[in-house]
């Protein structure tokens, strides 16, 4: 079946095309309701099944006769370690782990906090929580005390399973002090901490609270899997919010197992068996969907990394992984192969390496600009695949669905919607708009299964956010257009159109054309405030390593490239050399932080911040290009 056929279906017979989906999951209850609704009127799918994620995950692949195969791959540069787990080695420490919880009176229905490191243990947490029923969230590891504390507060976790400490590439990280500083500050507290000590040196206090990983699993009973509604919630995820307060994003088991497994087969195209790599953190939506869950569910060999793309201990790491672990499918952050592109902007760590077991490699987290989708095409002839989605759907909107139908590459395009999304371009009066104009990004509904249940104990926030501006749509809160052939094209947070004298344009535009310039490596570009125009575009850039062109040079060329590529009225004037940009640790450009430092506005450090000895770098570089224009 082709594409415009197989998508045709899922949007006219939605009941229909995910029924054969859902059949491919072993159910212990098969659900007889396809599509239903709650009690505030929001689809909910297979209403009526029974499952456990645990069990497709781990438990059936033994059963299947696959115990012996790999299930897990723990690569980690910064202890120089690799170690290898079956499915049965998973199923044991897994089981044990949920019999200890068991036995500290956790079960179906209660919360976790996890708070651990890139390791193999935070895989069989998040897999014993969901054996027994407890939902997890998983937190990033090395958050700050108050970010968790208000998490805490926020999920109420009856335990909190952290490890002694994380490595931040040659730093280490004790996460123990920030864990009882967090539950000192909440208004809420857990029962239990239970503490893996990892032994790297790391300071663990001792508190009352404190159960020991290491002998809670030893001296327990393996615990069975526990079947659980597909509604039941498998997590809650926290995601940044407009008011400040994290949004907790919940997932639904059924609903997600069934969407995961169609995404393995007819996005990614990887076939049970084969090494599946998504460079992520746990910590984040990919890593729930494609390190672990989405990966395991489809018998793939996945990939626990810990480390960096560059400095562990170089831009090779990468390329050392794919090749030492037979990777198939690949999937990363743009800004990961910049900052790859940024220390061998020639390619030739890639040279020591052989990559012919690479089939894709698939892009996502933030939008791809061309120079980085060629850069990475001229050195490794495999497709590199755009697509886009958010914590909220849990898989992707967009995408070239390699095994269904490959379609040509557009650079600057993440291709087509995905089976299930009726994906449209309105203006703001609700109107739809033709190939070639921008607007806001929304989704008929129903959303596909996989996609989120609400924000947890937040209903009014969850319609308010989502669903209020267009009647029977999701507000995806993405700009976008569609071309003459239906490909979508994404071009960042709404927030990120700036009105400069009238016009609005997208800094994701200019950045577009900033990226073309050969002594590039990244860039970003904000809308700043100005007394005549409103708003004026102000732009930073990051050169390639060993570059030591003059900036007043670089920024001259960039402002004339700009101005051919898209015109006087972009009206980028200021542009400001830098050593690095202020980014999450999933990679994502702090674009908004960027804005205010320009602007000098007061600013709160974001939680989720790589670095925070980049905000003084940055002001410094600011301060320089300042007194330089004065003078």
């Amino acid at each position: 079946m082709n594409y415009e056929s197989f998508y045709k279906y899922s949007l006219e017979q939605p009941e229909d095309f995910w029924r054969e989906q859902a059949s491919r999951i072993d159910w212990y209850e098969k659900p007889q309701v396809v599509l239903g609704k709650d009690e505030n009127g929001y689809p909910l799918w297979f209403p009526d099944g029974t499952l456990n994620m645990c069990y497709l995950t781990i438990d059936k692949h033994i059963a299947d006769g696959h115990g012996n195969d790999i299930a897990l791959i723990y690569d980690s540069p910064v202890t120089q370690t690799v170690k290898k787990y079956t499915f049965n080695e998973v199923k044991t420490e897994v089981a044990k782990l949920a019999g200890g919880l068991q036995a500290l009176g956790f079960g179906k229905g209660d919360t976790a906090i996890i708070y651990m490191p890139m390791i193999p243990q935070t895989a069989f947490a998040m897999l014993a929580c969901a054996r027994i029923g407890v939902i997890h969230s998983v937190v990033f590891g090395g958050f700050a005390p108050h970010e968790l504390a208000v998490r805490i507060d926020d999920c109420k976790p009856k335990v909190i399973i952290t490890a002694s400490s994380g490595i931040e590439i040659d730093r280490l990280i004790a996460y123990k002090p920030l864990v009882d500083e967090a539950i000192e500050v909440a208004e809420y507290k857990p029962e239990k901490v239970i503490v893996l000590n990892r032994k790297l040196g790391a300071r663990v206090p001792f508190k009352k609270y404190d159960v020991d990983y290491g002998a809670l699993v030893y001296g327990s009973e393996e615990a069975d899997c526990v079947p659980v509604e597909s509604h039941h919630p498998l997590y809650i995820l926290y995601t940044s919010g407009t008011t400040g307060k994290p949004k907790g994003i919940v997932r639904d088991t059924g609903g997600y197992a069934t969407a995961l497994l169609f995404s393995m087969k007819y996005i990614y195209d990887s076939a049970p068996g084969e090494t599946f790599w998504a460079a992520s953190d746990m910590g984040w939506a990919v890593g729930h969907s494609y390190i672990l869950y989405g990966p395991l569910l489809n018998r793939n060999s996945t990939v626990i990394f810990e480390g960096k793309p560059v400095r562990t201990p170089d831009a090779s790491t990468f390329w050392r992984v794919i090749a030492d672990h037979k990777v198939r499918v690949m999937f990363t952050a743009p800004t990961a192969i910049r900052a790859i592109k940024k220390e061998d902007p020639d390619g030739l760590l890639i040279k020591n390496y052989d990559l012919t077991c690479l089939k894709y490699q698939f892009l996502a987290g933030e939008r791809c600009d061309v120079p980085t989708l060629e850069w990475y095409r001229s050195h490794i002839p495999v497709p590199v695949i755009d697509h886009w989605w958010q914590t909220e759907s849990g898989w992707p909107m967009l995408a070239n669905q390699m095994g269904l139908e490959p379609l040509p590459i557009k650079p600057g395009s993440a291709t087509k919607p995905v089976c299930g999304y009726d994906i449209r371009i309105f203006n703001e009066a609700g109107q739809e708009l033709p190939a070639g104009e921008e607007g806001l990004v929304v989704i008929k509904l129903p959303l596909p299964p996989g996609n989120m249940l609400g924000l947890w104990e937040n209903e009014a926030r969850f319609k308010a956010g989502y669903f209020s501006k267009f009647e029977g749509y999701y507000l995806a809160g993405d700009g976008g257009y569609k071309d003459t052939d239906g490909y979508c094209y994404i071009t960042g947070r709404v927030d990120d159109v700036i009105n400069v004298a009238g016009h609005r344009l997208s800094t994701a535009d200019m950045e577009e054309a900033v990226s073309t310039h050969h002594h590039v490596a990244e860039c970003a570009v904000v809308g700043i405030n100005d007394e005549l125009k409103g708003q004026v575009p102000f732009g930073f850039v990051v050169l390639k390593a060993g570059d030591d062109s003059p900036p007043f040079k670089i920024e001259h060329e960039i402002v004339q490239l700009v101005r051919e590529q898209i015109g006087a009225v972009a009206s980028l004037r200021s542009i400001v050399v830098v050593q690095r940009l202020p980014k999450t640790r999933s990679g994502k450009i702090l674009r908004k932080l960027l804005r205010a430092i320009v602007d000098g506005e007061t600013f709160a450090l974001p939680s989720t911040i790589d670095d925070e000895a980049i905000i003084g770098e940055i002001q410094h570089a600011l301060a320089k290009y300042r007194r330089e224009q004065v003078s």
